[in-house]
């Protein structure tokens, strides 16, 4: 296992304070989520929806906003190589947005996008 597989490799684009990244700023990261380690002994049929949701809890603890979105190339690729062979790392670009919408509860969302990798070693 690699060490620090979950750390972000980009610095984030907006300032940065020195107890850490404040939540109102709109920021772009990258990580590589190691989702094997978090899929170890599900159920066949739950491992590509827990992936997804697994995906989805990581932004919401990497960028502090409930409200996250899965792109389209993302959840494709998730859903790749079936239900039960999911792959095992994937590369993600999480970005925080302000929320266009009036009605909406949060005014920043996350958006998880796929960065395509040619390494053999993720996917």
């Amino acid at each position: 296992s690699r060490l620090g597989a979950d750390r972000p490799r980009a610095i984030a684009m907006g300032k940065e304070s020195k107890k850490g990244t404040r939540v109102n700023e709109i920021v772009t990261r990258e990580y590589t989520i190691n989702i094997h380690k978090r899929l170890l002994g599900m159920t066949f049929k739950r491992r590509a929806p827990r992936a997804v949701s697994e995906v989805k809890k990581f932004a919401t603890k990497a960028m502090g906003t409930s409200d996250v979105r899965v792109d389209q190339k993302l959840n494709k690729f998730l859903w790749s190589k079936g239900v039960k062979n999911v792959p095992y790392r994937v590369r993600v670009r999480i970005a925080r947005k302000r929320n266009d919408d009036e009605d909406a509860k949060e005014k920043l969302y996350s958006l998880c996008t796929l960065v395509e990798v040619r390494r053999c070693n993720i996917g």
